[in-house]
């Protein structure tokens, strides 16, 4: 699947972060706003028609989630 687009939701020490390469980080209070706005930005870029995976990590960093959004 080369070509495919991973959106990560990583924490931070006082937050959360959703990281995408192209794309500046986004930071926020909440896991659950990181984790839609992750969400609303791979809807986005599959309508753009790029396949795009959400990986979510909890606070001990395992995967806690893995989402694919194909492209369109």
């Amino acid at each position: 699947m080369s070509g495919q687009r991973i959106i990560w939701v990583s924490p931070l020490a006082d937050g959360w972060a959703v990281f995408c390469a192209g794309f500046e980080p986004l930071v926020f209070r909440s896991g659950a706003r990181a984790e839609a706005q992750a969400r609303r930005l791979a809807n986005c870029l599959a309508g753009l028609g790029r396949t795009v995976r959400v990986r979510v990590l909890d606070r001990a960093r395992n995967l806690a989630g893995d989402q694919l959004y194909p492209a369109v």
